[in-house]
């Protein structure tokens, strides 16, 4: 039986569900780089995020994609990120209960207000309302979608 492959971890969950610590821990462990799949939606600035376009989007993802080793996290998977799930060596899916994501948007969004703990974006209310949303909307679509759209990689998911 051949070794599988550990160089492209594709991380898929709802907001809160643990992705960017587990990418920190296995980036860690593994010596991989990790990115945030947010940052190829937006453009991190001090006077606020500024939404890419789409080839901007597609740039910055292909940039992580054609490097050896790589750990992307996100709740995306829209179709803009099929390069991803199809060159990711293994799909990680966390499947974290909804009342658990949200206790810990709670929790987040109170430590970054109170920079206990930092954020790539500002922690103003409406984006605290807008992971509500978020997590809901993936719950009742984002997961249907993704095993549905990405069950042809179903032998890479763990």
């Amino acid at each position: 039986m051949k070794k599988q492959s550990l160089n492209k971890i594709h991380i898929i969950g709802s907001v809160g569900s643990g992705k960017t610590t587990l990418a920190k821990e296995l980036s860690a462990m593994l010596r991989i780089p990790y990115f945030e799949l947010d940052n190829a939606v937006w453009i991190r600035s001090s006077n606020g995020d500024i939404r890419r376009t789409e080839p901007e989007r597609e740039e910055y993802l292909n940039g992580i994609l054609q490097t050896n080793q790589w750990i992307v996290e996100g709740i995306h998977n829209e179709d803009w990120m099929r390069s991803s799930f199809n060159e990711a060596d293994i799909i990680i899916y966390l499947n974290t209960r909804y009342s658990i994501r949200t206790y810990r948007i709670i929790k987040r969004f109170l430590k970054q207000k109170l920079r206990v703990e930092k954020s790539h974006y500002k922690p103003t209310f409406t984006i605290f309302m807008k992971m509500f949303k978020w997590n809901r909307s993936f719950e009742d679509v984002g997961k249907v979608n993704f095993f549905t759209n990405y069950a042809i990689h179903s032998n890479k998911f763990w």
